[in-house]
């Protein structure tokens, strides 16, 4: 299970915290905030692109691949018809086979925050006191 707390106290200033973990969240300037840190889009997208990296690194390790060092980019974007999507691309620091390329961009699709995206998610909210 994962547990982060979001502390807002200045407009779209956010201190976020997991356990030990801290890092800062705002809006970019041309959205009002002072681009102090990452985007609420921003940190979802680094969700999918740690999550993926993870799994590529883990998947080559069972399968003694040596795959140097990987860059997962991932970017969300509107089409012409305004529809949203998110491209991820992958590259890697050692050259691979073709199989192996093709073996990665599997694994990519089945990471748990990419199959969390495609399925969607209810959230429940409420008011404590």
């Amino acid at each position: 299970m994962a547990y982060v707390t979001v502390i807002n106290e200045h407009q779209h200033l956010q201190q976020v915290v997991s356990g030990h973990h801290h890092l800062t969240a705002d809006e970019a300037v041309a959205a009002g905030g002072s681009d102090a840190g990452f985007a609420p889009r921003e940190l979802l997208l680094a969700s999918l692109g740690t999550c993926t990296a993870v799994a590529l690194r883990k998947h080559a390790a069972q399968n003694d691949w040596t795959l140097g060092k990987i860059t997962v980019g991932v970017r969300w974007s509107r089409d012409a018809e305004g529809r949203e999507h998110i491209e991820r691309r992958l590259s890697f620091g050692k050259p691979l086979t073709a199989a192996q390329k093709a073996r990665l961009l599997e694994v990519a699709e089945m990471t748990p925050v990419s199959a969390l995206l495609r399925a969607g998610i209810r959230i429940q909210s409420s008011v404590v006191d």
